[in-house]
């Protein structure tokens, strides 16, 4: 007989037809969207494995009433909302696993950071245009370099820099943890506070959004698709960012009016801009964003089609089982082998 599997997710019906797609056989998946404590009490009684994606409280009630529950398994880096004490004292392991399409665009919002700072748009064009600078290449050796000889300007970096992150889900919070070797100042806004020892765990700081926008030097946008944040990011959104300061996107498709940030970028009030997700996709032929970044190679404006997270491996031959390693170690558990990522 199956295995009974609770499955506790935020996300929309595109992901979680995904994990019960990859569902192994031996196990019989229910899955809740955003379920109440109420209902989720009602369905631990006879539930051997609660998968939790990403974040929702599971405290001592819940743990209590999971009878059967021989695993809690968190599929993110985030454990601060569960009950760990409960769960030892109930003798049921619960164990993390990062989610490696949050890291890696938490990978790529560090990359459009980076590159924005670095203006690395404009100086491939310079290296490439290989226009006369008024003196000839010479041979470098130990004494003779020219640096900068294309004379260029505003060219800075991430160190010691404000970074705000709005949204600081499981994205925003591997994005933080990136940022740490970097010296900077990190400050985020969510709809829920985080628990003081995940913010210090983080190096990361609270702020209003207004805050967030007046003190950061780079803002990262990684805010969720819903109706109430559809083109929510427009003109006043912009013109409340530090004078300079860059913006990158790689949140919701949809969150963010391209017209009004072309017009921040125009007027030369913002510095920069990376963007992965677009309002219509694939981008549209008049999207502004995409105007302006070819009319001007040198334009600080850096565009990626959507890729953030990787394009990973491509085999149509084989089933699409694109979440399985979700299961491994509830398949652990019914082997009899060590658990991964285990820190109760």
């Amino acid at each position: 007989m199956p295995h009974p599997v609770l499955w506790i997710t935020h996300r929309g019906e595109r992901h979680q037809q995904a994990a019960l797609n990859s569902a192994p056989p031996e196990l019989a998946v229910t899955m809740r969207r955003s379920p109440s404590k109420e209902e989720i009490l009602a369905l631990l009684p006879e539930t051997e494995f609660l998968v939790s994606e990403r974040t929702g409280v599971i405290d001592a009630d819940m743990i209590a009433a999971g009878r059967k529950l021989r695993l809690i398994q968190r599929l993110g880096s985030q454990t601060h909302d569960i009950d760990l004490e409960a769960a030892k004292a109930a003798g049921i392991p619960v164990c993390y696993a990062p989610v490696r399409g949050c890291i890696l665009v938490a990978e790529h919002m560090l990359m459009q950071a980076l590159a924005l700072a670095k203006r690395a748009r404009e100086m491939m064009d310079v290296v490439a245009e290989g226009r006369d600078f008024g003196y000839p290449p010479r041979r470098c050796d130990e004494d003779y370099f020219a640096y900068n000889w294309s004379g260029r300007r505003g060219v800075t970096g991430l160190w010691g820099s404000t970074v705000g992150i709005l949204g600081m889900g499981e994205i925003g919070q591997e994005l933080a943890r990136l940022l740490r070797p970097f010296g900077c100042a990190i400050l985020y806004n969510k709809r829920t506070r985080l628990p003081a020892d995940a913010e210090a765990a983080l190096g990361a700081q609270f702020a209003t959004v207004d805050e967030m926008l007046a003190a950061s030097d780079v803002v990262c946008m990684l805010l969720p698709y819903f109706p109430e944040t559809e083109q929510s990011l427009g003109r006043n959104f912009f013109a409340a960012m530090r004078p300079g300061s860059l913006f990158v996107s790689c949140g919701g498709s949809g969150v963010v009016d391209e017209v009004a940030l072309a017009d921040a970028l125009r007027s030369g009030h913002l510095g920069g801009a990376a963007v992965d997700t677009y309002t219509f996709e694939p981008v549209a032929p008049d999207d502004p964003l995409r105007a302006l970044a070819l009319a001007d190679p040198r334009a600080n404006v850096i565009l990626t089609p959507h890729t953030a997270a990787g394009t990973g491996p491509i085999d149509a031959t084989q089933p699409k089982r694109e979440r399985e390693d979700d299961y491994a170690n509830i398949l652990r558990v019914l082997r009899g082998e060590p658990l991964a990522g285990r820190v109760a």
